[in-house]
């Protein structure tokens, strides 16, 4: 090892894929962004990853052979099987380090609680809740069969068919408002009249539509839209609901908490559920600000892999880093 060594980290989001080189000292050497790592999101998905880390590596004055740890976080690997299209996406020639792929959800948790035991909830793109007790055991809603619909999409259908079921009153105007705006149409009747036609015919496209519109359901729910406020709670106690399931395995009276992704971190959510957790069942739940980004936490189990110690030093030194990807 030397100092022209380094790891590679990759947070791969239903949005963007975010691939971060550093040095065995946590010195960020240089970031790229690009498009969805995830196949379900993007056709364009391996481009996308291959691309983000070769930018990265051009922008770090490192080549594929320097090296000598990936570690790539990818959101929709739940099953092994997942492995015949997700290991694709880092395939570069002359990249002959050892390569780990994880669920996006292993990369946030690791970022967010440094390796301590806790639960993290992430609510942005995509949905999942997931927790590593003090013995180690990794737990996740979904292996309850368990899933929280809080993720941007979801929650943006949900308002538009409350509307369309005429379930709005005075106090939803501007969000009524908003949100024939961003379906170009002038009237409920025909924002109906495209829903009976699904929308759209291309699904990515369509929850892209729907996605992008969350945030204007949050922001109303903030402001007091009675239709806003049901539909975000409804996320927020599913988001309890998981939580609890996987606190029941925890040894301790005291669970950390730290919230990720857009939905989660909006004032609304933030708000009411940290109402929420403070009237807990099965523990007494600490809410913490997430300590790095998803990307960062990559990095982090890069470095662990080829066994250089995560000391204070290395953590200053990340820290030294402008995080814009913080949280998201």
């Amino acid at each position: 090892m030397n100092a022209e060594h380094v790891v590679i980290g990759i947070d791969g989001g239903g949005t963007h894929t975010r691939v971060m080189i550093c040095d065995l000292w946590g010195h960020v050497l240089a970031c790229a962004e690009r498009g969805s790592a995830s196949i379900y999101k993007d056709k364009q998905a391996a481009q996308n990853v291959q691309g983000a880390i070769t930018d990265a590596l051009h922008l770090a004055g490192r080549t594929t052979e320097q090296v000598l740890a990936l570690v790539a976080g990818i959101a929709g690997y739940d099953a092994p099987s997942d492995l015949d299209w997700i290991a694709p996406l880092t395939k570069l020639p002359g990249l002959t380090c050892p390569i780990r792929h994880v669920n996006d959800a292993v990369s946030a948790h690791s970022g967010a609680l440094m390796g301590r035991s806790g639960i993290i909830v992430i609510a942005g793109t995509g949905s999942i809740i997931v927790g590593i007790t003090e013995d180690g055991q990794f737990i996740r809603n979904y292996d309850f069969h368990h899933y929280a619909a809080s993720a941007a999409r979801f929650i943006a259908y949900d308002a538009v068919y409350e509307m369309l079921a005429g379930s709005f009153d005075d106090t939803d105007h501007h969000l009524l408002q908003a949100m024939l705006a961003h379906w170009s149409v002038p009237t409920v009747s025909e924002l109906a009249a495209i829903a009976k036609k699904g929308f759209t015919e291309d699904r990515r496209e369509r929850d892209k539509q729907f996605g992008e519109f969350a945030p204007a359901i949050t922001e109303a729910a903030a402001q007091g839209s009675t239709a806003a406020i049901r539909v975000c709670n409804r996320a927020v106690d599913q988001i309890k609901v998981g939580i609890e399931l996987i606190a029941a395995s925890f040894a301790g009276v005291e669970v950390e908490v730290a919230f990720i992704g857009s939905v989660a971190n909006s004032p609304y959510f933030l708000q009411e559920l940290g109402a929420q957790l403070r009237q807990g069942n099965n523990k007494r739940y600490s809410v913490v600000e997430p300590k790095f980004s998803p990307v960062i936490g990559s990095v982090l189990l890069a470095l662990k892999h080829i066994h250089i110690p995560i000391d204070d030093a290395l953590i200053d030194n990340l820290h030294a880093y402008n995080k814009p990807w913080q949280n998201q």
